[in-house]
């Protein structure tokens, strides 16, 4: 039964087997950042602390079980480009509904607004899901072995969990972050498109990493400015 299991998953463990896995792992954790900060916005649609970490823990195990089960029907999905159509139809749809959302008193526009932790669950977990859509098809290009992507995606949920939950704190300190933050999502929304459109019209890794992380330096130039409260001057003993 086990030789079976690892037949399936082409279990060949070795020197080399080890460092596609550093290199999955690498790939999840740079990959992950425009993701985590998509998520990061989407739970503070919550408004409530508490409920935010909840709705990224819950969220991201759903998540975890949509992305196992897109590894292992990896195969057959890419068949298929309907998936990647709908996968950035989707994020496109959430950029969209992020920028011509009302700007708010700090005169800035926010992600979707939730009225229950089981709103915002699902926003979260399809959100993933097409992120997903390209870096799983990345991952399987590195290594066609199954237990290598898995292991490589089970890392990289928990460091999304991990960098989402930095996110959260950082958009509360940074004017521009969660613009910047959609403005990576598009350009994910983009590169799917670009997949469905014509393969040959989609830009190579290492340009979108780096303009990915281009955008999020402007998104982290700008604190938020807290304005020090007046304190009226004292009364003079004369003036009394």
């Amino acid at each position: 039964m086990l030789d079976q299991i690892f037949d399936y998953l082409n279990f060949h463990f070795s020197l080399e087997a080890l460092i596609v896995l550093v290199i999955l792992v690498l790939l999840e954790a740079l990959l992950s950042a425009d993701n985590a900060i998509a998520l990061a916005a989407i739970a503070k649609g919550l408004e409530d602390k508490e409920l935010e970490r909840k709705a990224l823990n819950f969220g991201l195990v759903v998540a975890y079980v949509l992305r196992i089960s897109l590894i292992l029907t990896a195969t057959w999905v890419q068949q298929f480009w309907q998936f990647e159509l709908l996968g950035a139809a989707y994020l496109l749809w959430l950029v969209f509904q992020h920028f011509t959302s009302e700007e708010t008193k700090d005169e800035h526009h926010h992600g979707p607004r939730f009225n229950s932790l089981l709103q915002a669950i699902p926003v979260i977990a399809f959100t993933d899901l097409a992120f997903s859509l390209d870096s799983v098809t990345t991952a399987i290009a590195v290594s066609q072995e199954k237990w290598l992507v898995l292991t490589g995606a089970t890392i990289g949920i928990i460091t999304l969990r991990f960098m989402a939950g930095l996110f959260i704190r950082w958009l509360d300190e940074y004017e521009n972050l969660e613009d910047a933050g959609y403005v990576t999502v598009a350009l994910v929304g983009l590169r799917l498109f670009l997949k469905v459109v014509n393969d040959s019209l989609v830009p190579p890794e290492w340009i979108m990493i780096t303009a990915i992380f281009l955008i999020l330096g402007w998104g982290f130039s700008k604190r938020v400015s807290t304005e020090l409260p007046q304190v009226e001057p004292e009364k003079s003993e004369a003036s009394k």
